[in-house]
């Protein structure tokens, strides 16, 4: 999978979020200053080419919409920063992360309740 520049990133956000959208709806979701409607455009003709986005016309107007969602993108993403920074070792960027300065207490202890939910569901999903 590709990965999205910052200004392709920015853009998918919005359109994640609206859905579906047409030109004027994705300038308008930024907040100001708004970048340009040709600055606009052409990322999303990026987007089309690189296969994120589709798009459906009506007359002379283009309704677009994710070709992928965004817990895909950010699951492919996450998987390739873990191959690239921890040798495909999950358990070298969990340690990776708690080990984090500003990590509180709070912080840990909320993780370790997740991490031990997806546990318990593990095991009931393998009986």
């Amino acid at each position: 999978m590709k990965e999205l520049t910052k200004g392709e990133e920015q853009v998918m956000q919005h359109l994640w979020k609206l859905e579906k959208a047409f030109l004027k709806d994705i300038v308008e979701a930024f907040s100001e200053p708004r970048p340009k409607y040709t600055t606009v455009s052409t990322v999303i003709r990026r987007l089309v080419e690189k296969g994120f986005v589709g798009y459906k016309t009506y007359s002379k107007v283009n309704e677009y919409y994710p070709n992928i969602s965004k817990e895909d993108y950010f699951s492919g993403f996450f998987q390739k920063m873990v191959n690239r920074f921890f040798n495909g070792s999950v358990t070298g960027f969990a340690s990776f992360f708690t080990e984090m300065e500003g990590m509180s207490l709070q912080d840990l202890e909320k993780i370790n309740q997740m991490i031990s939910q997806q546990i318990d569901q593990k095991k009931e999903n393998d009986d």
